[in-house]
């Protein structure tokens, strides 16, 4: 149980599947005076992507400098709010890369799960330092609506067509681990957001050019924030939950629930617990009544990697009670 249970694949590519390598063992006393078995199943953690936040977090710093400065020459709210936006990023890339180091950290006695919370920290910490940003950028063009201003919409198109490429290749980076990982997917989100902030802007820059409607520059930045206000609330509201303990949302309790009490020798279930260690490692407890007696290491063993393979759950804990009489004080479901 001290040791980690996640290890990078040899391949260099993404792995969907996991190991059925569990590792059971019996310990000690249980509730109900009986020993429980421990399941480790071994996954596959998704490959590294310290290259990718080193790319991403030194063209985005590059970026922010010279959109910054022209912003200030062309006197254009969208393009100094793009680059406030390209800002935060960069300190969102680097909490969530901050947090892919740390989960490989190994546990200590007082961490027993090393720092792999920390990457459900950095998820939360980005959806929120996210909806902040956006935040502030509305409220200062909700300012610039009342008195809009004239741009050098020329110089804006190009310097929000150089953040088009620059976040697009940035989040490209992320697409992959997105899908398995919100911390990775919090660090995508960012740079596809600011994508299409600097797309955007140069639509607004264009149109501006044309019919010379001031307006349309603060008007696109409320229209964009919106869609990443929308599309960042899913990533706010996992995040949170998961730093809460809660089940991720791949997971149906009362599925696994029916799974385990349907395994041979299971009269029934009780103190069934499933949460995430870390924004990929998920975490199972659970006490069965096995009346026939102790099922033996062979039963723990494949319970814990059909877990793994069904459920993705990959650090599992059974304790076996063997006497039906004998009322555990933790059975009830409202008893944590």
């Amino acid at each position: 149980m001290s040791g980690d249970h996640s290890h990078h694949s040899h391949d260099g590519h993404d792995h969907d599947h996991h190991d059925q390598d569990a590792h059971d063992h019996d310990h000690g006393e249980g509730c109900s005076g009986h020993s429980h078995g421990v399941g480790h199943a071994h996954v596959h953690a998704p490959k590294n992507f310290g290259p990718a936040f080193a790319i991403g977090i030194g063209l985005n710093v590059a970026f922010v400098v010279v959109e910054a400065l022209y912003g200030f020459l062309s006197n254009s709210v969208a393009l100094l709010a793009d680059a406030g936006h390209n800002l935060s990023d960069v300190l969102g890339l680097g909490v969530a890369w901050l947090a892919s180091e740390l989960v490989k950290r190994a546990p200590t006695p007082r961490f027993s799960y090393g720092l792999r919370a920390s990457s459900i920290l950095a998820a939360l910490f980005n959806a929120v330092f996210l909806m902040l940003t956006v935040g502030a950028i509305s409220l200062e063009a909700i300012q610039r609506l009342g008195s809009p201003e004239p741009v050098a919409s020329k110089t804006v198109m190009i310097v929000a067509a150089i953040g088009i490429v620059i976040n697009g290749v940035t989040a490209w980076l992320f697409a992959s681990g997105g899908k398995s990982d919100i911390n990775l997917r919090g660090a995508f989100l960012h740079m596809a957001s600011d994508a299409l902030v600097s797309a955007g802007v140069v639509l607004a820059g264009l149109v501006i050019l044309f019919t010379g409607w001031l307006w349309l520059d603060p008007a696109v930045s409320l229209i964009i924030n919106a869609i990443i206000v929308w599309g960042t609330w899913g990533l706010l509201r996992e995040s949170l939950s998961m730093s809460l303990a809660a089940a991720p949302n791949h997971i149906e309790p009362d599925k696994v629930r029916g799974f385990i009490a349907k395994r041979p020798g299971v009269a029934s279930l009780h103190d069934l617990h499933i949460w995430p260690m870390s924004t990929t490692d998920i975490a199972l407890t659970c006490h069965l009544v096995m009346p026939a007696g102790h099922p033996g290491d062979p039963f723990l063993h494949d319970l814990a990697a059909d877990l793994a393979t069904r459920f993705r759950i990959n650090h599992t804990t059974i304790q076996v009670e063997i006497d039906p009489q004998l009322a555990c004080v933790l059975a009830p479901d409202e008893v944590v």
